[in-house]
């Protein structure tokens, strides 16, 4: 209620800013007050005119000198505070399918995924802003047709950087090493030149993000402006989007690292064990788009054959449209993904810790199986995961050229 209506000061938290926010000590070097304000207005010779606080310290500390009682019933109009409840799947299908008939797409694993089929559509983030809203992934193919296809070759990335140093981790026992470059992308598509375990089998490996941010801009000049140039839906993908918020926060915020980097790691299908992963089950604390750049064929003893790997992808749980796209002789598949939404991350975590102990792993108060990543969910444990805990996971082939795009939160692995 308008402040006029209420004489009981700071009794809801609007109350409480309008009130508050012209008394407040700015710049104060008390205990009680850890930063000064950032924003205030004043004369020249120092006399304060009024004020407007957005520092959380001096809003908490507005209460604290106020003592406004814990116990205070807040006097909320509750038909101004209701917002429009989210509409379901279906309404949202029906109302794009009207209202942006100019745009190619679908929607895949049952709904849950926005597929835009034209890259070069301007229009494409319009539909994608509503989906978004949604806090939904998204699939935009056909990005390596506006690429330099020659920068992203194994070859000539093992070219221009095989002597450099960096991480390479075994994907199987987690095990990282300082290495050549050249050695990884010499095995990229010669298996015969792929490190063994004691065991003689194949390593699965991976260069875990190298280079990444402004290592990459700084060693890649070349290939960071491809893939600034081909990014989707660059009204929120490009650094200088207008929608791309983490991009223009103001520099006293401590930002996550927004890359880029290049995530490279040896295929399953050289492998005996085909329930292990390049990327365990993890969630980024930013937003995320990944493009598959290239895709490399696998050569040697032990490979699947093409057939044997489609064969491989079709026993998963896949969309129609995916299972269509997988039959094109055009198209290329490279990466299998698992994604789960953001609110089914406590479930997922006490399935998690079940199935830790049901194998005899020490489970510790302090160990979470998802900030650790320590986990791939093999299709057995994908099944049970849905039978016990009712969470069903959405299952994205990534094609060469497919850009995939996560909100923050949403749970993944590949």
């Amino acid at each position: 209620p308008p402040a006029s209506q209420n004489n009981e000061q700071g009794s809801t938290l609007r109350d409480l800013l309008t009130t508050t926010a012209g008394k407040l000590r700015l710049g104060s070097t008390d205990a009680g007050i850890a930063f000064a304000p950032v924003y205030s207005t004043g004369t020249a010779s120092g006399k304060s005119g009024r004020t407007m606080p957005n520092i959380l310290d001096d809003i908490i500390a507005s209460v604290v000198e106020n003592k406004i009682p814990p116990n205070r019933a807040p006097k909320i109009n509750v038909k101004s505070e209701i917002k429009d409840e989210p509409k379901d799947d279906k309404c949202i299908q029906d109302d794009c399918s009207k209202r942006y008939s100019d745009i190619q797409y679908s929607w895949i694993c049952d709904k849950h995924v926005l597929w835009l089929r034209d890259h070069k559509n301007s229009n494409n983030w319009k539909l994608f802003k509503e989906c978004w809203k949604q806090g939904r992934p998204v699939l935009v193919s056909g990005m390596h047709k506006k690429m330099n296809f020659s920068l992203w070759k194994a070859e000539s990335i093992s070219l221009d950087f095989g002597n450099q140093q960096a991480d390479i981790l075994n994907c199987k026992d987690s095990i990282i090493s300082n290495t050549n470059v050249k050695e990884f992308w010499d095995g990229f598509e010669d298996v015969s030149k792929r490190q063994k375990v004691k065991n003689g089998e194949t390593a699965l490996l991976k260069l875990k993000d190298w280079p990444s941010g402004e290592d990459f801009k700084a060693m890649m000049p070349a290939r960071y402006e491809d893939l600034l140039k081909s990014l989707p839906l660059p009204e929120y993908c490009s650094p200088e989007g207008k929608l791309n918020l983490a991009s223009h926060l103001p520099g006293f915020f401590v930002r996550p690292d927004l890359g880029p980097r290049l995530c490279s790691a040896y295929g399953v299908a050289a492998t005996k064990d085909h329930d292990i992963g390049t990327t365990n089950l993890h969630i980024e604390v930013s937003d995320v788009v990944n493009i598959l750049v290239y895709v490399g064929i696998a050569k040697g003893n032990g490979v699947l054959s093409k057939s044997g790997v489609l064969k491989k992808l079709e026993e998963e749980d896949l969309d129609d449209l995916l299972r269509k796209r997988l039959k094109d002789s055009s198209e290329l598949p490279g990466a299998l993904w698992h994604i789960y939404a953001g609110k089914d991350a406590d479930k997922i975590r006490e399935f998690l810790q079940k199935i830790a102990k049901e194998q005899g792993l020490e489970v510790l108060p302090e160990h979470d199986p998802i900030r650790d990543q320590s986990w791939y969910v093999n299709k057995k444990l994908r099944q049970r995961l849905f039978e016990e805990y009712g969470v069903k996971t959405c299952t994205v082939i990534q094609f060469l050229g497919d850009a995939i795009i996560l909100p923050a939160g949403a749970l993944h692995q590949v």
